[in-house]
């Protein structure tokens, strides 16, 4: 919180916390918890996309509406790099060996879900590029059409004008 005297910040208030909802691209809710005034959370999607992460406080003081702020560290991390591997190894006691084999399924993994995604983008951007092309492709056929209607049109009207011009000229063949 901010203390308006000191012009800072105080260290972590007990009481006040965080609600954190994450979801999908889909708007399914992945994660939804509240945490105290300290926390950390991880979660795994299976959806490729953008995802929301929303973070609301629980302080029912005053202050927060009043003008009041609030300060939040959040430091995301994505793939690999997001696991913590000696807390890993400490916790399930494996080996050196294990832990690496551990970290190459886990990079095996990530490198499968990367294809994954790039297909699932590949995919999007071939239905948009065949959409693009039908539209363009309609769109010229009907140019053509309003084109060969307007050349004609304008002949029978020239003809019918000149003819009505000049009746005792003979009409041209």
């Amino acid at each position: 919180m901010w203390d308006k005297q000191k012009e800072a910040f105080l260290p972590s208030t007990p009481g006040l916390g965080m609600h954190v909802e994450v979801k999908d691209p889909e708007g399914k809710v992945v994660l939804s918890r509240q945490y105290g005034s300290e926390g950390r959370f991880t979660f795994t999607s299976h959806t490729p996309g953008d995802h929301q992460i929303c973070l609301h406080s629980n302080s029912t003081k005053m202050a927060l509406f009043a003008g009041g702020r609030l300060r939040v560290h959040l430091n995301i991390q994505v793939g690999g790099h997001a696991n913590n591997y000696p807390e890993i190894a400490a916790k399930d006691k494996l080996t050196e060996l294990q832990l690496r084999a551990r970290q190459l399924l886990d990079q095996v993994e990530q490198i499968q879900k990367e294809q994954d995604y790039q297909r699932y983008r590949e995919e999007r951007f071939r239905l948009t590029s065949e959409s693009t092309n039908q539209r363009v492709l309609w769109w010229s056929i009907a140019q053509t059409i309003i084109l060969i209607l307007t050349g004609i049109w304008q002949m029978r009207h020239l003809k019918s004008f000149f003819e009505a011009k000049n009746p005792s000229v003979p009409a041209f063949v």
